[in-house]
């Protein structure tokens, strides 16, 4: 299967799944609008970017697939729908800097923690992984 073919599968599963969460709601009540979020400079989006893409840093590629991302891994899930997937930015940055402590069998690098990256570069990544 071609990248963009498993990209448009993912795609499919991932918008399934919303739209099935969506219709299980039994409530009649509108939801209140969800707060839009602050603009984030695109220059650290665009720092954030080059970190995740550096093989000597982040490296997410060495085991996600990223849009525009050349020769990515498959061992982690594809960088998609993030903000779907993470509609609480913190929630996210928690997984970077240390997903063991939501999975302790997580084979992903513990970021922050073992300090791979300083607490700026993951602050960057999140900017960049939240736009994905």
């Amino acid at each position: 299967m071609t990248k963009m073919g498993r990209l448009v599968s993912t795609l499919v599963v991932i918008t399934s799944a919303a739209w099935i969460t969506g219709c299980s709601s039994s409530s009649t009540t509108k939801q209140a609008a969800m707060p839009q979020a602050k603009a984030v400079d695109p220059a650290i989006v665009e720092q954030g970017k080059q970190i995740a893409f550096g093989r000597s840093k982040g490296n997410c590629l060495a085991c996600h697939m990223i849009e525009d991302g050349a020769s990515p891994g498959n061992i982690g899930p594809p960088l998609i729908a993030m903000q779907a997937r993470y509609p609480d930015k913190a929630k996210l940055r928690a997984q970077i800097w240390d997903p063991t402590s939501v999975n302790p069998e997580s084979a992903m690098v513990p970021f922050g923690r073992m300090q791979v990256l300083t607490e700026d570069e993951i602050d960057k990544v999140v900017e960049y992984i939240w736009t994905l």
